[in-house]
């Protein structure tokens, strides 16, 4: 019986000696486990030699200081700083003279001058709604360039010049798009005639701006926002006529719809304009 007793004594001793072994294994599994855990979240230092990958990724990119001098301040000004631009691709080159001479006054603006009933009226507009009003100095200016046709043309000019004047000053300021001709050449060339038309009367207007010395920086955000967006357009249409290419099969019946779009959406911006330079007006009077 005693030896008995004995033997079960002496196996109980050895299941606690299993059991406190197995929980020292289990408390240094845990302590080994933090070790890694700690290990994992550690920063590591940075990399002596990173990899040419990184370092392109982390090189700055260069940025040149602003070249000195004013910034464009008149119309012409920042019409001719986008032309100075350089381009990527063009065939004709049109809006740029090769010969290097400087441009003259309004010249890169509307060439030659304004030229068709459509362009005088846009080219009055802008007279009109200019910073400084220059109704009279613009017809001075177009009647010089006319010669001997000067005395024949006058009266009508200065009537046209004179309703436009009332309604910049005292009437409803809405689009007044000039009519087009529904028997309008259904072809390619009848296409570019109708874009190079629309750019020219964008021009006359900007021109007459430009005559009256309007300052883009005395405009509000509205109206910078709209000459940028004419700007924009008339960059659109100079690449239609620089890079156009009569395309094959082409529904010309379409392609006069989408220039009627662009008539509607121009115009638009060209009626904020004058809206913009009303207000001004108005608070300069006040």
């Amino acid at each position: 019986m005693a030896s008995a007793h004995k033997s079960g004594k002496h196996g109980k001793g050895k299941h606690k000696e299993k059991r406190k072994h197995k929980e020292k294994e289990k408390e240094k599994a845990k302590h080994a486990a933090k070790a890694r855990a700690a290990a994992a979240h550690k920063p590591q230092p940075p990399s002596e030699k990173p990899s040419k990958k990184k370092t392109a990724a982390a090189r700055p990119t260069a940025v040149h200081p602003p070249a000195k001098g004013k910034p464009a301040a008149t119309v012409a000004e920042a019409k001719a700083g986008a032309a100075a631009a350089p381009k990527k691709s063009s065939r004709k080159g049109a809006g740029a003279r090769r010969d290097g001479k400087p441009y003259l006054p309004g010249e890169l603006l509307i060439p030659g001058g304004p030229l068709t009933t459509e362009e005088l009226a846009y080219f009055f507009r802008g007279c009109v709604a200019a910073q400084h009003s220059v109704g009279e100095e613009g017809l001075a200016d177009v009647l010089a360039k006319r010669g001997a046709e000067a005395e024949a043309i006058a009266d009508d000019l200065r009537q046209q010049l004179r309703t436009l004047n009332e309604r910049f000053n005292g009437g409803v300021i809405e689009p007044l798009l000039p009519p087009r001709a529904t028997a309008a050449r259904r072809t390619f060339v009848g296409f570019v005639e109708r874009v190079r038309g629309r750019r020219r009367e964008i021009g006359a207007f900007l021109r007459g701006l430009d005559l009256g010395r309007t300052e883009v920086s005395h405009m509000d955000s509205h109206g910078e926002a709209s000459l940028q967006s004419l700007m924009e357009w008339t960059a659109r249409i100079e690449k239609m006529m620089e890079e156009g290419e009569e395309p094959d099969n082409a529904d010309y019946v379409q392609l006069h719809r989408g220039l009627d779009q662009l008539d509607n959406t121009t115009e638009a911006f060209v009626v904020d304009l004058e809206l913009t330079l009303r207000r001004q007006r108005d608070r300069a009077r006040q």
